[in-house]
């Protein structure tokens, strides 16, 4: 028996397949990562190719047969980031986060992974947040996916993070150590405090965040192992 789903969808990867068809990796909000043939998306009048875009939340409708194949029969275009191609750093970090959501969603059937890649690209179109910002926060939200959530609460001893103290990370235990000349301190604490429980445009308004964003997205990419 076979059966039609619609959800929304992020397109992951593109791959061409015959003269016309392409395969398509999307993810989507309760199916997880899924594998889907569009066939003769490629040709000129295909009414399916301009709903599949990068960097974009398609409105996808499926068909699941009796095969392994599941078959595009509908698709349009719900939300174009549009802004991320204005930007070559970003649009590169957003191929990066499309990378990452997709190799952590082979192993791990989340759905938070759907919304962690939306809350990037969706960053990402807003040109006023900095894209340290939605790169820490990217990193840090991935790491606590994967189950590496970055202990912001007590150091190597259990003792908690304190004021005007300065600390090392401890990259093989991944966490905090005391050290009279660490190279975070308190205002690194709390800005990753802040970048690790709101979305970029929050930490956007922070001001001082220039002065640290660097040191704070080194030790987001540790954390996230990347």
């Amino acid at each position: 028996m076979s059966t039609s789903l619609r959800t929304d969808a992020i397109v992951l990867r593109r791959t061409n397949y015959g003269e016309a068809d392409r395969i398509l990796q999307v993810l989507t909000p309760s199916a997880g990562k899924l594998s889907v043939m569009a066939r003769g998306v490629r040709r000129e009048k295909s009414r399916l190719a301009g709903g599949i875009e990068l960097f974009a939340v398609c409105d996808i409708v499926l068909h699941l047969g009796k095969s392994e194949i599941t078959t595009l029969t509908g698709a349009r275009l719900k939300t174009f980031f549009d802004q991320i191609m204005l930007d070559y750093d970003r649009m590169q970090f957003a191929y990066e986060a499309i990378k990452q959501v997709a190799r952590a969603a082979e192993t791990i059937d989340e759905p938070e992974f759907y919304e962690l890649l939306l809350g990037g690209l969706s960053a990402l179109n807003d040109l006023k947040i900095e894209l340290k910002i939605v790169q820490t926060w990217f990193y840090l939200s991935l790491a606590g996916l994967l189950g590496n959530e970055l202990n912001l609460a007590t150091d190597n001893h259990g003792m908690k993070l304190v004021e005007d103290a300065r600390y090392d990370f401890d990259t093989t235990h991944q966490v905090f150590e005391f050290a009279a000349s660490g190279i975070y301190g308190s205002d690194h604490i709390k800005l990753l405090r802040v970048i690790a429980n709101n979305p970029p445009a929050t930490t956007a308004r922070v001001s001082g965040v220039g002065e640290l964003i660097d040191d704070c997205l080194r030790l987001a990419q540790i954390v996230a192992k990347v």
